[in-house]
């Protein structure tokens, strides 16, 4: 068939051409609209030429086949889509602004900027691990933001869906991806590991905090493979402000073994978004590279990666939620408190790679303004995080996987799903008071948590307590 011709003004299935908006290494961008869409919309069509790289066309087909199955704020949307019959095309939602790659122009940036931007883009990967995908292609030109904040993922052709044929792995043994932001494993060939996106966040992190390339830009295999035994220089090195904190979640992701980097992007971006709760490591001490002894053993160790992964991405996700668990801490709650520890126990018996997170609000009044000590001087807020560290001490939880958060609120079921909502938690736990008759006129913080929160939610009420009260007993 005859194959149709782009320029500025031609008409293609009812598209009406704009302006050439850019011309990459495979494919061209240009504006498009159609009477029925009402918003910006972008078309992005391969680079058919003699000479072209084979896996232009294949990368093209998997962007095809994934960007239709994916759907909220930190994606494009998908419009349309055509074949390589007369004119393979790709339609979707145009972005206001500009990718993250102008910012590389301000190199270092604030460390508490860098953070923020980290946890957004965790956020994306999030969302994105959570529909099948893992992007593989984590770099500062693929990333961008909508007005409203939210980071989005761009360019889904070197990705992987768990429940697609994976065309790329099927068709070559080259790795394929960015080279300063690639992965161990991905270097390797392993393509499933949603951790590998975590890696190359990492490796972003690194280069917007100092201004240089953990890795450098190898342009052979060879370079790759160096980053599998060789550790980069501490960002602490480079950049003396930059907090320990920082330097040990940036560490973290730059682990060689997946294993050793957060278990998901949800907990990653808890760490950027809560530093005083990031269990600090040799990692963030770490002044200098490793000697070149320890570096040796581990060029002619063939195992630094790890076993290989061969579950779904949906199947490590599920393996390591955050669960909140949302503790009374005042006088004559100690009943409902035991409760809550047991029912946290058995919830955690079954995903031994959770994070959990302790939280209590500290409620205040509405109508005055009340001390921040108590009666016998001590500071409330301090004393409560004391509280809850003697409350979860009986779980014997690893100090990594455990965080403390006290707010103070005149709403504490606003402060919960605030927290539950910014932090991406996947299951809250906490307890109901006794079921009185003013508690059923005007309702209950479990309640309106449980009626609102994006998550499953386990609300916990003793028998002894309803009992005592007159009402029955409900676990939810």
């Amino acid at each position: 068939m005859a194959k149709a011709t782009l320029e500025t003004g031609s008409t293609i299935d009812g598209f009406l051409i704009g302006e050439l908006i850019h011309t990459g290494g495979m494919a061209t961008l240009w504006s498009v609209t159609r009477d029925d869409v009402a918003f910006p919309m972008l078309m992005k069509v391969p680079k058919l030429t003699e000479g072209e790289d084979p896996a232009t066309i294949v990368s093209f087909e998997m962007e095809q086949m994934i960007l239709p199955r994916l759907s909220g704020p930190h994606v494009p949307r998908y419009v349309a889509a055509a074949d390589f019959a007369v004119q393979p095309y790709l339609v979707m939602e145009r972005l206001p602004g500009a990718s993250l790659l102008p910012l590389l122009k301000q190199l270092p940036l604030p460390p508490e900027e860098v953070a923020a931007i980290g946890a957004r883009i965790a956020d994306a990967l999030d969302d994105l691990h959570r529909q099948h995908v893992v992007h593989l292609d984590i770099k500062p030109s693929n990333i961008m933001h909508r007005p409203t904040g939210e980071a989005v993922l761009i360019d889904f052709g070197l990705s992987r869906h768990d429940q697609l044929p994976d065309l790329m792995e099927e068709e070559f043994r080259l790795p394929y991806g960015t080279a300063p932001y690639m992965a161990p494993e991905q270097i390797l060939g392993v393509r499933r590991d949603p951790r590998s996106d975590l890696f190359a966040l990492g490796v972003l992190m690194y280069f917007f905090v100092t201004g240089e390339r953990p890795f450098g830009d190898p342009p052979r295999l060879k370079g790759l493979k160096k980053r599998l035994w060789r550790d980069p220089e501490p960002p602490r090195k480079l950049r003396p402000d930059c907090p320990a904190w920082l330097q040990e979640a940036i560490l973290r992701c730059l682990e060689v073994n997946p294993a050793w980097r957060h278990p998901t992007a949800a907990q990653l971006a808890s760490d950027l978004r809560n530093p005083g709760q990031v269990t600090l490591t040799a990692r963030a001490e770490r002044m200098r590279r490793d000697s070149w002894t320890t570096v040796i053993r581990r060029r002619f160790n063939q195992d630094t990666v790890g076993p290989v992964r061969r579950d779904t991405v949906a199947t490590q996700i599920a393996a390591a939620p955050i669960i909140a668990v949302a503790i009374d801490l005042t006088e004559g709650s100690a009943a409902l408190a035991e409760l809550l520890r047991t029912t946290v126990a058995r919830v955690l018996e079954t995903v031994p790679g959770a994070r959990l997170a302790c939280i209590n609000v500290l409620k205040e009044s509405r109508i005055k303004l009340e001390s921040t000590f108590d009666e016998e001087g001590h500071n409330k807020h301090i004393q409560r995080l004391v509280e809850l560290k003697h409350w979860a001490e009986p779980l014997g939880i690893d100090k990594d996987r455990l965080t403390y958060h006290v707010f103070e609120s005149t709403d504490p079921a606003g402060a919960i799903l605030d927290y539950v909502r910014a932090n991406r938690v996947d299951h809250v736990i906490m307890g109901a008071r006794a079921n009185t008759t003013m508690r059923r006129l005007l309702g209950s913080v479990s309640g309106e948590v449980a009626a609102n929160a994006p998550c499953t939610v386990t609300v916990a009420r003793s028998r002894q307590q309803d009992l005592a009260a007159g009402g029955e007993t409900t676990t939810a």
